[in-house]
């Protein structure tokens, strides 16, 4: 099920929202130009993930070389455990994992459109054209 979080031009880079998703808080996050969704619930003592610190994550091929990987970390604010924002997989491979969600931005057209196809349609009416323009950030849950 998609849900709408918010405008693109609205969600700037480096910033988060929670959201309320069928009784459950989720973390969406704009990281750069890259788009993240974890829930805001720490699995060791169910702490408020979303509000933790997120980094990059630096990864080494061999001794003395090391990048900035593709993906970002979210650190617990309550006992700093680590978790990659892409996957939910946890930084130390003993704990648990988080729940990640799919994040992706769609025009509005096609928000609507969508809409239309998954209610059906089954009513017939006059209708007039209406164009929704702008890009939003929708999360898949």
């Amino acid at each position: 099920m998609r849900h709408v979080v918010e405008r693109l031009d609205r969600f700037a880079p480096g910033t988060r929202r929670i959201v309320r998703v069928g009784g459950r808080e989720i973390g969406v996050f704009r990281v750069g130009d890259r788009l993240f969704a974890v829930r805001n619930r720490c699995p060791h003592q169910g702490g408020p993930l979303a509000l933790g610190r997120v980094f990059p994550r630096i990864v080494s091929t061999s001794p003395g070389e090391v990048e900035l990987a593709d993906s970002s970390l979210i650190r617990c604010p309550w006992h700093g455990w680590h978790w990659d924002m892409q996957t939910g997989e946890p930084y130390a491979p003993d704990d648990p994992r988080v729940r990640s969600y799919a994040v992706s931005v769609m025009r509005g057209e096609a928000i609507l459109c969508a809409r239309r196809r998954e209610e059906g349609e089954p009513f017939v009416a006059e209708t007039f054209s209406v164009g929704v323009e702008d890009d939003y950030v929708v999360l898949e849950a």
